[in-house]
């Protein structure tokens, strides 16, 4: 069915993430692709019932209704899990009072909603949530529908081999290697020296054993990674999931809830344990009775703020008791932030700030510089819009505090974004083109609104449940400005979110994103691991707010608004993907008794924007597959000699990694080259002859070595604490990098018959060297290393047949190295000599001798690219590309170019619209690659380049 608003056309302006290290995971939705059929089932009274089954369990994931008799005394919780025990022919759930943990129940009225956590054997599922709703009155209790994630086919045990000591230097480990990507750089140099500042600068903190839900069960234990990235200084926080039996990081994602993609703000989303001032205040109570101040907007709108007086200082401050008085006697604070960096505030409560004051009531030029008055009243803004529409007692329904800071910088600089931390707000300043991020009260609705979700749904900010927390942010953000700017819905800029950021451009030239882009799932969803933007939670959150978007300019503003707070607070749980998002949305339009007309309103919305069942097989693309869903991560893809080789998990991605092996034409069958002995096999690469790899285990790493044809599996090289990445082989030599935990880098290779690695740096500790290729006998690799009182960055060829080592020459003075690559007439490297953070390489070339050197893509000027990988046959060079500036959303992924390998020619290897990654030269122009574009991880490959894709 076409829809009108289906083929709206908008600019769609999104600050673009730069893809990590980490590989691809299955981003259609976090764990379970969840791809339900309807069925239907007597109700309680009688009537039909729907229930809708679940993906890979036999628990529903939604019924609907029922009306059926619960026990009328004792709590919510306790009649919720009776109801499921006495209904198990439905949910399929032996022990609910065992295996169901009670989260939440929220009464409202007659109603209860009870939130119940899945245990598998005593320890938390990760997203195993389940729902019931009832209605609770006369003396009555009955159910009226249930929905979540209840996985009924976990077998895993839950005896971890894997204790926290070694998961947290796992985790620690990964995330340094994430943040040093496919790169050297001067910023490596305290690692160089062996200086305990990198380990200093990230901690693990183990957060217990989780079960992940795929297939039988992985047995995890949960680490959360915070603190600074030692080479850029960057602050960093991570979840990662370490398999508990042989130590691989299995599933790792940033946790901010950022206003705007940005690859280099990994924001923290927990907050760090102790009390806030604002917290120990609230408790206290105000210190004088509440003032009506005023203030100025950015737009020049006087407008009435909530204070009250400190008398300790003799000022007006930014503190509103009013709003929260009767309930909790919390306060709305806006508290001065500038000055503050962003590492200095996400995740715990900076030292040294106050709330903004003025010595009288009214505020003056400064606080509206800073963006405090737009925080201060946009955030009452909000608060009235949950309270007075949905009842809603602040962020957490019960009434607390809300806390916003102003004016927090990123080195001193501009931070242009905004996010919410788990407690608080934070506002970045802004620059000389856009104004600080609380000037647009859509911005302020939108960050409050991830503290709701994270209240109610609380959907895992990764892949489709992520983009669907990032739809409802933008959807409630607009709704709250649109209607206080008494903008009809109409309007061609309603949709638009963050458009008054601007100080010069027009709010369609400024805004972030646009709710009425038009974008469909067939048209517009892209596929992209996690290492991106969380796996797309901006990239592809406008499919869904747009529908909703359309769903209130059909039915009306209330009644949509109604209906999509109640799917989010009564329905949704922490894994729901776009389709269980229509659900249940869908069911509660039903529950509020929409009529006939508007329910048809709401799924014609889903289905102009190709949200329905199954939507994921309908992805195209111009590969051909070489091997479908790999299911894993943090491991890349080698070929040579015509064949291809590649890191697997099952079909449902809970079995530790073995790597595989075929032919690059697609003929015969892929053979099984590692043993399924428990370790997690990764990295693998060929000749043709012979396939080496790294595996993880309980007790260590190896590189491991074997024959294409069969045979005994060689231990080359072992390690019982750090990391290997970057294997090569060829010919009896198999080279390979390794990263210790204080992240030092160093070149090893084993030849036949060698029984310790050689070390291209002599293994000193003052030298880093990383990213090799292998080719005729000649290591080329990056190294750091130290000149006079600095560090200097080259790229050099180890001949392996006289010794003799060979600097290639230089343009100009290198800051990063990248991938290098290397064949029998030329050796190729990615390299950045500006630094100045806009991502730009030059593609190089030098002769063997070190001669010739010239740019096959220069690092400056028309074309230039944000290029991370790189790999080279004899005829020919691909590399990764991601351009942020690119017209089409699409093309700000990384991409795959190849050029000639003299520089004659240069076109795009696929036209596939995900995320490419992991290129591997498998002879010739045709390469093997990881493609993103279905939604899970595919091997593929194409045998010629298919031009501009223009």
């Amino acid at each position: 069915m076409t829809h009108a608003r289906s083929r709206r056309a908008g600019r769609r302006t999104i600050k673009s993430g730069i893809p990590g290290a980490a590989a691809l995971i299955g981003a259609a939705a976090l764990l379970v692709a969840a791809v339900p059929a309807h069925a239907a089932a007597g109700g309680g009274d009688g009537g039909p019932a729907e229930v809708i089954p679940g993906k890979g369990t036999s628990t529903p994931a939604l019924v609907d209704g029922i009306r059926e008799a619960a026990a009328p005394s004792g709590s919510a919780a306790d009649a919720a899990r009776g109801h499921l025990a006495g209904k198990r022919d439905r949910y399929r759930i032996a022990e609910p009072a065992r295996d169901l943990k009670p989260v939440r129940t929220v009464s409202a009225g007659a109603s209860e909603t009870v939130r119940l956590q899945q245990k598998h054997q005593g320890v938390d599922v990760l997203g195993g949530q389940y729902v019931v709703r009832m209605e609770h009155k006369n003396g009555k209790r009955v159910v009226t529908g249930t929905s979540g994630k209840y996985f009924t086919g976990l077998k895993t045990d839950t005896r971890a081999e894997v204790g926290e000591k070694l998961a947290v230097e796992r985790a620690v480990a990964a995330t340094l290697h994430d943040l040093a990507g496919n790169r050297l750089g001067k910023g490596d140099a305290a690692r160089a020296k062996g200086a305990t500042s990198a380990a200093r600068s990230l901690t693990g903190t183990a957060r217990g054993l989780v079960v992940v839900p795929k297939g039988p069960g992985v047995l995890t234990q949960h680490v959360t990674v915070r603190g600074t990235d030692p080479a850029t200084g960057h602050p960093v926080l991570r979840e990662v999931y370490v398999d508990a039996k042989a130590g691989y990081p299995v599933l790792q994602y940033s946790g901010i809830k950022t206003f705007g993609a940005d690859g280099l703000q990994e924001r923290a989303r927990a907050a760090a344990a102790g009390t806030s001032k604002a917290a120990a205040r609230a408790a206290a109570g105000p210190i004088s009775p509440s003032v009506n101040g005023s203030g100025v907007k950015y737009d020049g709108t006087t407008v009435e703020l909530g204070l009250v007086k400190d008398t300790a200082r003799n000022e007006y401050v930014m503190s509103d008791y009013a709003r929260m008085w009767d309930s909790s006697k919390n306060p709305v604070t806006t508290w001065d932030a500038r000055g503050k960096e962003v590492s200095e505030v996400e995740g715990r409560w900076p030292d040294g700030i106050k709330e903004f004051g003025s010595p009288t009531p009214s505020f003056g030029k400064d606080a509206t510089e800073a963006g405090a008055v737009d925080a201060h009243w946009a955030a009452g803004k909000v608060y009235d819009y949950y309270k007075k529409v949905h009842g809603r007692d602040s962020l957490d329904g019960r009434g607390m505090t809300i806390n916003s800071l102003v004016g927090v910088t990123e080195f001193g600089g501009a931070y242009v974004n905004a996010f919410w931390d788990g407690t608080k707000m934070v506002y970045g300043g802004g620059d000389e083109d856009y104004k600080t991020l609380s000037a647009d009260l859509d911005v302020v609705g939108h960050e409050m609104t991830h503290g709701v979700v994270e209240h109610t749904a609380n959907l895992v900010y990764a892949g489709q449940s992520g983009a669907l927390n990032e739809a409802l942010a933008d959807y409630f953000g607009n709704a709250i400005a649109v209607d206080a700017a008494g903008m009809a819905m109409d309007d061609p800029d309603a949709g638009l979110l963050g458009g008054n950021l601007c100080r010069t451009k027009t709010p369609r030239q400024c805004a972030f994103r646009d709710l009425n882009d038009g974008r469909t799932t067939s048209k517009g969803f892209i596929g992209v691991g996690f290492g991106t933007d969380n796996g797309g939670v901006h990239l592809n959150s406008t499919i869904f707010s747009g529908a909703l978007w359309d769903i209130r300019e059909d039915v009306g503003r209330t009644l949509a608004d109604r209906i999509v707070y109640k799917a989010l607070s009564e329905y949704m749980t922490p894994l729901d993907g776009f389709t269980e998002g229509r659900d249940a949305v869908i069911a509660a339009a039903k529950a509020l008794g929409v009529s006939g007309k508007d329910l048809n309103a709401v799924q014609r919305s889903f289905n102009a924007h190709g949200v329905v069942p199954g939507w994921e097989l309908a992805l195209g693309v111009d590969t051909d597959v070489l091997s479908a869903k790999l299911n894993t991560t943090a491991t890349g893809a080698g070929a040579g000699g015509g064949w291809w080789t590649a890191s697997r998990s099952n079909d449902e991605g809970s079995e530790a990694y073995s790597v595989w092996a075929g032919r690059v034409d697609g003929s015969g069958s892929p053979k099984l080259i590692s043993p399924n002995d428990g370790r997690f096999h990764v990295s693998p690469a060929t000749d043709g002859k012979t396939v080496a790899w790294v595996a993880y285990g309980s007790t260590g790493t190896d590189v491991l070595s074997r024959p294409l044809a069969g045979g005994p599996i060689k231990k080359l090289y072992g390690t019982d604490s750090g990391s290997v990445y970057n294997v090569r082989v060829e010919g009896g030599t198999v080279v390979f990098d390794t990263a210790d935990l204080l992240g030092g880098r160093h070149v090893g290779y084993v030849r036949t018959g060698d029984r310790q690695p050689t070390w291209v740096d002599g293994g000193r500790a003052e030298v880093s060297t990383a990213l090799p290729s292998l080719n005729g006998g000649r290591i080329a690799y990056a190294t750091l290393f130290p000149e006079g009182d600095d560090y200097r960055l080259g790229t050099e060829v180890l001949d392996l047949r006289t010794g003799a080592k060979t600097a290639m020459g230089q343009l100009g003075k290198p800051e990063n190295i990248g991938q290098t690559g290397i064949n029998e007439t030329g050796v190729f490297w990615l390299v950045d000599e500006t630094a100045d953070d806009k991502g730009h390489v030059a593609v190089r070339r030098a002769k063997t001798d070190g001669t010739g050197v010239t740019d096959l893509s220069p690092e400056k000027g028309a074309g230039a690219l944000r290029a991370s990988e790189l790999t080279a046959s004899e005829s020919a060079v691909t590399v990764t590309d991601a351009q942020p500036d690119a017209t089409g959303f699409n093309e700000s992924l990384p991409k795959l170019w190849q050029f000639a390998a003299d520089g004659s020619s240069r076109a795009r290897v696929s036209c596939n619209r995900g995320e490419q990654s992991s290129p591997a030269a498998a002879g010739g122009k045709q390469v093997v690659w990881i493609d993103a574009t279905t939604g899970s991880t595919d091997l593929v490959t194409r045998t010629r380049p298919a031009g501009t894709c223009g």
